[in-house]
């Protein structure tokens, strides 16, 4: 993790220097240049742009365009376009902070986020690692009498920033280094170091509590599933929140195998829930989050083989209810059936799942937005607010139970698993609605939003981390519905 510090000047270590041009007024002088030599050079201070200024001492000078009056996330964006300029240099400086006009804690810490998840790389098993990141120390130019908002800014954004590229991690680890044991292995590692309780599940202890979702899902692996139980509990919480995550460490889609396109090679991120899940939760004891909040990870991948779940199974999940399967490449919401209903038995005060769960949601909203549905307004608001705070910004679409429950009808079970060809993301939704309960819930579907293909803004190529700041946020301002 590198080091960011605030201080009243630019240090002398600086390799690169950003310094924020707005699109009016004056430009700041260490640049050496005017406003028209800036925009004779293609520059005008728009939100985003960066114009790289070689000076006499070494150090590198980069406008960045910040445009008008920007706001914190336009902030983030400003920041992480000022990272990409500044290549691979190891020691960054910036006053971005000039321009922010709002809370000088909020624009710090999306300052710090954007440079440091736009400076992210995956290296994974490459032999090559001169791509990865070489980012060492970033510096926050602030005046004495916004040096400690600042700096509170920066403290939130080394945790939010930490679990952001933890989760990347591991969305972008191959499946055959990270399986469902794997992560729970790590979760019981982050677990003791991040002052969380953990407890994890086997097959045997799932089958004993009558899981037969993700034990249907598992079926065709020989790799055992797991289900790790997190919780964080500060001294009299003010309310407690679920949080449940699909953790499906492969998806081949099962006997409904998926076709072999570039979609079935990113399968390995289906498990970007669950990733944003554990992420969040190693964050809340550091941000002193004042909410208790329990969840719940479900892993497993999802294998052909001759024991795989059959097209006309029937499986009895953790609440008792029955279900049909018509697609075995519909199994996130089978596992996620089991974490909901356990999460229902602890009575919290409301529950949020977040899932890379359909297709539907991925051709409905682009790569952009997630799908959020649910039955509680006072959640789903909650999710919109936090989702903006943290630009992963979010979507409502309709549960509608009462135009699209029929079409998850089964002639031998309680439902099946898919509702037919239409509004897939809602049918998923409101198959998973049969397992909330009566707790106020929010669903949220991050099928597009879980990877880009280049790099963009704070994104990273590969896995975006998508989620892990989002329940951050949602989880420290968590309200119970009234």
């Amino acid at each position: 993790m590198s080091t960011v510090t605030v201080a009243r000047s630019l240090p002398r270590i600086a390799e690169a220097v950003g310094l924020a041009v707005r699109t009016a007024g004056a430009v700041p002088r260490q640049l050496g240049l005017t406003r028209a030599a800036l925009e004779a050079n293609g520059f005008t201070g728009k939100l985003g742009e960066t114009l790289v200024v070689p000076s006499r001492e070494g150090t590198t000078l980069v406008a960045v365009g910040v445009g008008d009056d920007p706001s914190a996330n336009q902030l983030r964006d400003a920041a992480a376009a000022f990272a990409r300029a500044a290549g691979n240099r190891e020691h960054l400086a910036t006053n971005l902070l000039e321009a922010a006009s709002g809370s000088v804690g909020d624009a710090a810490a999306a300052v710090v986020e954007g440079v440091v998840l736009a400076s992210y790389r995956y290296v994974g098993q490459k032999t090559d690692t001169s791509a990865a990141s070489k980012l060492d120390t970033l510096t926050l130019v602030a005046p004495a009498a916004s040096a400690s908002a600042a700096e509170r800014g920066v403290t939130r954004a080394m945790a939010t920033t930490r679990a952001a590229q933890l989760a990347r991690d591991l969305a972008n680890s191959p499946p055959s280094h990270l399986n469902a044991r794997g992560i729970a292995d790590l979760a019981v590692e982050l677990a003791a170091e991040h002052g969380l309780g953990c407890e994890v599940f086997g097959k045997d202890q799932l089958a004993v509590l009558g899981c037969g979702g993700i034990l249907g899902v598992n079926a065709g692996s020989v790799e055992p599933p797991r289900m790790v139980k997190l919780t964080y509990r500060p001294r009299n919480p003010k309310a407690h929140l679920a949080l449940v995550g699909k953790g499906v460490m492969y998806d081949s889609g099962g006997i409904s195998l998926k076709p072999s396109n570039p979609m079935h090679a990113v399968m390995k991120m289906d498990m970007s829930g669950a990733a944003a899940v554990l992420a969040a939760m190693t964050a809340l004891k550091a941000l002193r989050c004042r909410n208790q909040v329990t969840a719940w990870l479900m892993c497993t991948d999802n294998m052909p083989s001759g024991s795989a779940l059959k097209l006309g199974d029937v499986l009895t999940m953790r609440n008792g209810k029955t279900v049909e399967i018509h697609n075995t490449d519909a199994e996130g919401r089978l596992i996620l059936a089991d974490g909901l209903s356990l999460a229902v038995e602890e009575e919290p005060d409301a529950i949020v799942d977040i899932a890379t769960l359909t297709g539907a949601a991925l051709s409905a909203l682009g790569k952009e937005y997630a799908a959020v549905l649910g039955t509680s307004d006072a959640v789903i608001e909650q999710v919109e607010a936090a989702a903006g705070a943290v630009d992963e910004p979010v979507w409502e679409l309709p549960l509608s139970k009462d135009r699209y429950r029929k079409l998850l009808d089964s002639v031998v079970a309680d439902m099946r698993n898919v509702g037919g060809p239409y509004a897939g993301a809602i049918t998923a939704a409101i198959f998973l609605s049969e397992f909330s309960g009566e707790v106020p819930w929010a669903h949220i579907d991050m099928a597009g939003a879980m990877d880009v293909d280049a790099d963009k803004g704070w994104k990273s190529k590969g896995a975006t981390g998508y989620g892990a700041r989002l329940l951050i946020e949602l989880a420290q301002g968590f309200t119970p519905p009234t």
